[in-house]
């Protein structure tokens, strides 16, 4: 077995970082056998189509892909309901709190593994009823036979956040933006701010913004404006919100504007609250994308290409699925409000993520797969190198990665425990751990996706785990898994 690197990690009160030293560690085979035995249960019973998991330690990785792409499990069953509802994914009837649900139930994130599919083992719309495309017949008790690969491409949902944010840290580090500065000298749309005199108050009930918004707002979510925690329609903002399509319906239809009438759309609406005041979720990451966009004077997703993507290695990451890879993405499943069963929520062919957006959203938009995705963690992890390439310093990777949030912000993300408080902290596009509460260390980060999608390093093990399944976070089996998923990762270390 290779022998990963294990390095001290000390920390300030805040939660920032830094290594030192270094130690043997590794990853033990029985527990990567318990964490594919664990993983495989759900596949087996329906829970999930299939996944494709990695967790990554020092040098050494192990890569499971278990299931297929387009179809479940003969056994297939209900889920048990959730309450949250998703911008970038299935809507329940309930909260617009979870938009795109970051999610993190359990010990942060997840990443697993299973039955190997094919060639995908490692180391060792329209509401359509269950099924799906597949060929190839039954195997392995599997309807359809298409099977989960080590290649196979997801929707990222919100594990986009990070990404966008190291975009916006390159253009920091070249002083082409500033943290603190107004961000209307590119984003005009979003001066001279009116703020709602409180969340239930008529659209024209407003007082003016104590100041300007900044990057650093954006990066936090605390720049006044994202979803509300309450049932859809309750205020007049929520139904303002709704009829100019500023946050997705729920549905695989937004968006339907480019980013340009898109952020006009949003400056027209009061904030909800004055920038800096309180945490909110989702829409500060979908207006930095436009911010990339513009200070580069690029396309958002070129920018990402040329200063992320490509020195790092993700050839298969970006904002839809070219014709010549279509095969590797996966049916997206829902579940069915009132049944709880599984129902396609977005095609592979001919769906959401098959052509090219209007609007490149640095929210949820991106696809890619397991590999790229641990490229961008381990940089991460790295403090801003990889593979000899430096992406981002490492200052910006350790403000990147600590806690930003005073308790007074916290207000609204600490009432979803185990959607958006689990963590304690919250740092630039992604949560920051803060206290332990579980197995996870203080000082994991990372992020979830409302379709399905896991991702957390954890510092001071000097690990990684991501979880890609094509399954909504809109019943308690993903949640479940995603712990599942975390308490079997930590067992595999091998130290």
């Amino acid at each position: 077995m290779s022998q990963a690197i294990k390095q001290t990690v000390s920390w300030d009160g805040r939660g920032n970082w830094a290594l030192s030293g270094g130690a043997d560690g590794g990853l033990s085979e029985a527990g990567l056998r318990r964490m594919r035995e664990v993983l495989a249960r759900y596949v087996e019973s329906g829970a999930v189509p299939g996944l494709v998991a990695l967790v990554g330690r020092g040098d050494q990785v192990h890569v499971e892909a278990l299931g297929t792409l387009h179809a479940a499990h003969r056994s297939a069953r209900r889920s048990t309901r959730r309450s949250d509802a998703r911008s970038d994914g299935p809507s329940d009837v309930g909260s617009d709190v979870g938009s795109d649900v970051g999610s993190d139930v359990g010990s942060g994130g997840g990443s697993g593994g299973g039955l190997h599919g094919g060639s995908g083992g490692g180391s060792l719309d329209g509401g359509g009823s269950l099924g799906g495309g597949g060929s190839g017949g039954e195997a392995g008790g599997l309807v359809g036979g298409v099977p989960m690969r080590r290649d196979t491409l997801f929707r990222m949902a919100s594990l986009t956040k990070p990404v966008t944010a190291a975009a916006v840290m390159i253009l920091v580090e070249e002083c082409r933006l500033r943290l603190d500065d107004p961000v209307e000298t590119w984003l005009p749309e979003l001066a001279n701010r009116r703020v709602l005199a409180r969340i239930d108050a008529p659209l024209d009930d407003t007082v003016p913004a104590r100041r300007s918004i900044t990057a650093r707002d954006l990066l936090t979510l605390t720049f006044g404006f994202g979803l509300v925690p309450a049932p859809p329609d309750t205020y007049p903002i929520q139904v303002a919100v709704r009829e100019r399509g500023v946050i997705g319906d729920g549905t695989a239809n937004w968006p339907t504007v480019g980013q340009d009438e898109w952020i006009k759309q949003l400056g027209a609406l009061p904030l909800m609250y004055q920038p800096g005041e309180r945490w909110q979720y989702h829409v500060g990451s979908d207006v930095l994308g436009v911010l990339v966009s513009r200070v580069a004077g690029r396309s958002f997703g070129e920018f990402l290409r040329e200063r992320l993507f490509e020195p790092l290695g993700m050839m298969d990451t970006g904002f839809h699925v070219p014709a010549d890879r279509i095969h590797r993405l996966p049916t997206s499943f829902a579940h069915d409000p009132e049944t709880g069963e599984l129902t396609t929520w977005d095609e592979a062919v001919g769906g959401k993520y098959s052509r090219p957006p209007v609007f490149e959203a640095g929210g949820d938009g991106l696809v890619s797969t397991v590999d790229d995705y641990h490229a961008f963690h381990r940089m991460l992890l790295n403090k801003g190198s990889h593979g000899g390439e430096r992406i981002l310093s490492r200052a910006s990777v350790e403000l990147m990665t600590m806690d930003h949030l005073t308790p007074e912000q916290k207000v609204e993300k600490d009432q979803f425990g185990d959607l958006f408080g689990r963590h304690g902290g919250y740092g630039f596009g992604m949560a920051v751990r803060t206290h332990r509460r579980d197995l996870a260390s203080v000082g994991q980060f990372g992020w979830d996706g409302g379709l399905g999608t896991t991702a957390y390093s954890d510092p001071a093990e000097r690990l990684t785990g991501i979880l890609l399944t094509q399954t909504a976070m809109d019943s308690a089996d993903t949640p479940r898994l995603h712990q599942d998923l975390w308490t079997t990762v930590y067992r595999t270390l091998d130290d």
